[in-house]
């Protein structure tokens, strides 16, 4: 037997004594019965309950609510409800007529229902919120890795171009009536400025790098001039002019130039040294686009995603570290996103760069 049905026992059995107390005082009225236990017992119940006639008509019902206790239309309801889920009534006698009592849960066991579900909800919440932590922990662990090698990369590069700067200075000095040297001077401290340069870059990673107006048009059309000077004869660049109308973003110089030589690298190297490489600047009210294109052998749709993760790259040599960075750069430094706009594979691709105004 159950709690409920227990307590629907004891409810009927004062109910019982309640009645009969009532005919022996009727019989005998110097008769003193004590009936506060059975009357306390029939009030306390808490469980929702109908009382029924013999006829199967609703007499009154118990723990539906103040209103409802007394709706018969809406304890009608209840009762269909109750019979047709297969609830046996229990019968009685009172006041020697047969009644039946019908009964619902109460609403303590169905919150115990519930229980094993809450608990197992929380028991996920939890694993999901520690292994979030981990997971956020892992990345920042991993995030202070690269920042500290790129730092000390930065610091490794900076002794050895020193050096280079003062040989340059003293082959100029030595041979500087030679106009063929002083030439070849210049180109080489052409590539020394570019050195420390991408030491500048590193350097910058990890910390708040300060941004500043700046006009994109001038600074794409220098990454991209740049790269053509370096490229095969048979890849064709078409890139925005200087004398195109000026379009300022807030960026860090330096670091926006890194992402879109990555791009164009990536570009060249798709393309298998020929064919397009384009740049585009389209503009709305909040932002700046830069799209970067090329007609290579294009990225497969499932590969959208994970050419930004450390580590993943088609090369044969390199440590798939370019876009991730790009991506790093863009999206914690510049508050904007980078992502692949289309591909189709063997036509080309196009990288979007997006950035608040």
């Amino acid at each position: 037997m159950t709690n409920e049905e227990e307590k629907i026992n004891n409810f009927i059995k004062a109910m019982e004594f309640q009645a009969l107390s009532f005919k022996q005082q009727e019989s005998n009225p110097q008769c003193d019965i004590d009936y506060s236990l059975a009357q306390n017992l029939v009030k306390n119940i808490d469980i929702p309950l109908l009382l029924v006639t013999e006829t199967g008509e609703v007499e009154s019902g118990r723990n539906f609510g103040e209103e409802k206790d007394f709706d018969i239309p809406y304890l009608t309801k209840e009762l269909n409800l109750l019979q047709k889920s297969g609830k046996k009534p229990i019968s009685f006698e009172h006041y020697g007529m047969k009644q039946y009592i019908y009964y619902k849960e109460s609403s303590l066991l169905k919150l115990l229902q519930y229980y094993p579900w809450v608990m197992f909800f929380l028991v996920c919440t939890f694993i999901g919120i520690g292994f979030l932590g981990f997971r956020s922990e892992k990345n920042a662990e991993q995030n202070r890795v690269w920042a500290g090698l790129a730092k000390e990369t930065a610091h490794q590069l900076g002794t050895p171009i020193s050096g280079m700067v003062a040989w340059l200075e003293h082959l100029r000095m030595m041979k500087g009536h030679d106009e063929e040297t002083i030439e070849i001077v210049g180109e080489l401290e052409k590539d020394v400025d570019r050195l420390m340069l991408v030491a500048d870059r590193f350097s910058k990673i990890g910390s708040e790098p300060e941004l500043k107006e700046q006009d994109i048009v001038s600074l794409i059309h220098e990454a991209f001039k740049y790269m053509e000077r370096r490229a095969p004869k048979r890849v064709i660049f078409s890139y925005p002019q200087l004398t195109d109308p000026p379009k300022v973003v807030k960026i860090n110089p330096p670091l926006f130039e890194w992402v879109l030589e990555n791009l164009l690298r990536n570009a060249l190297d798709a393309s298998s040294n020929k064919g397009e490489i384009t740049g585009d600047i389209i503009e709305d009210e909040d932002f700046v686009y830069i799209d970067v294109s090329d007609t290579g052998k294009g990225i497969p749709d499932s590969k959208f995603n994970s050419i930004f993760k450390p580590g993943f790259t088609t090369k044969k040599r390199g440590w798939g570290l370019g876009l991730s960075l790009a991506k790093r750069i863009i999206e914690t430094y510049h508050s904007g996103k980078i992502f692949v706009k289309e591909s189709t594979i063997g036509e080309g691709t196009t990288f979007r760069i997006q950035l608040p105004k």
